[in-house]
């Protein structure tokens, strides 16, 4: 096999992988707005640590990676368990509030604040039309945001809007520190930490109003840390084989997990700005990565004569 196959049939794997790991974390997702009529979202932050913390333990011993779990460099995963906590439960508090679709579309902003982030923080450089696609999602964010009734202020305090764009914001900052922490420490412990912050941490701060757990709910909660679990095997396989800039468009495939998952369970579908946002949002993301895919391929070119 060619190096030109073989890298098409990793990439063709990985991308199964990507939208098998975007199906489960959309599953996931319809947990917990089930949960969230419930229970608040600080609670729930807590249940997906503990329900998680029995599989990544087991996860851990397959791999035999308990040797690495206390050499991390500690503030970089405590700053990962605050913002992972953070935006667990705001991201549940937006999906409480909006459709799974609409929420969808507001956290695919993330992607691009991912980039924005890397020049302060990662020193790296980022081209001029890489910040106009940044700025033209942004309009898009702005677009999704506006109600139906078409009062655009009232769309800027919506709580499920900001909440989801605050979750979108903590997710870029944590996918940032996480880059930094991988560069010297391992995926096994970058997972465990995250859930046991999550697990102790949400669990404190909730523990004031905690509601006790439904025997009703033992099945919701199972799902819980399955689909989560499975869907973080699966990404974590999906950037394992293939090409980054092929992969990620497919993280875009949650919209229709999301629609599909909004119309079967709460019979509901997004309104026509949210469409519009959707298609702003998503092309500046797949903008940004197929020049992403360009500059790489002109480098390696230049390294390879």
């Amino acid at each position: 096999m060619s190096s030109s196959q073989h890298l098409a049939a990793g990439n063709l794997r990985s991308i199964t992988f990507m939208l098998v790991a975007v199906g489960f974390f959309a599953f996931m997702d319809a947990v917990l707005k089930t949960l969230s009529a419930t229970y608040p979202v600080l609670q729930i932050a807590a249940l997906r640590g503990l329900t998680a913390l029995p599989l990544v333990l087991f996860y851990i011993s397959w791999r035999g990676g308990w040797h690495t779990l206390l050499k991390v460099r500690w503030p970089l995963h405590l700053l990962r368990g605050v913002l992972g906590i953070t935006m667990l439960a705001l991201f549940t508090l937006g999906v409480r509030e909006l459709p799974l679709s609409a929420a969808y579309t507001l956290f695919f902003i993330s992607p691009l604040l991912i980039t924005a982030l890397s020049v302060p923080v990662l020193k790296e450089r980022v081209p001029k039309a890489h910040w106009w696609a940044i700025a033209i999602g942004f309009v898009g964010v702005l677009i999704a945001l506006r109600p139906s009734g078409g009062d655009l202020q009232a769309g800027f305090v919506s709580l499920g809007g900001l909440a989801t764009l605050g979750a979108a914001l903590c997710y870029a900052i944590s996918a940032v520190v996480g880059r930094l922490a991988t560069r010297t420490d391992s995926s096994e412990s970058m997972v465990f930490w995250m859930m046991v912050f999550m697990a102790l941490g949400a669990g404190a701060l909730s523990w004031a109003e905690w509601v006790p757990i439904r025997r009703s709910d033992a099945l919701l909660l199972v799902a819980l840390a399955v689909t989560g679990f499975c869907g973080q095997l699966a990404i974590t396989e999906a950037f394992r084989h293939g090409q980054a800039s092929a992969v990620a468009p497919f993280e875009y495939s949650a919209l229709a997990w999301g629609l599909g998952l909004d119309w079967l369970i709460w019979h509901t579908l997004p309104s026509a700005h949210t469409w519009v946002g959707a298609a702003i949002i998503v092309g500046s993301g797949l903008y940004l990565v197929r020049r992403e895919k360009r500059i790489t391929e002109v480098h390696a070119s230049a390294d390879h004569p």
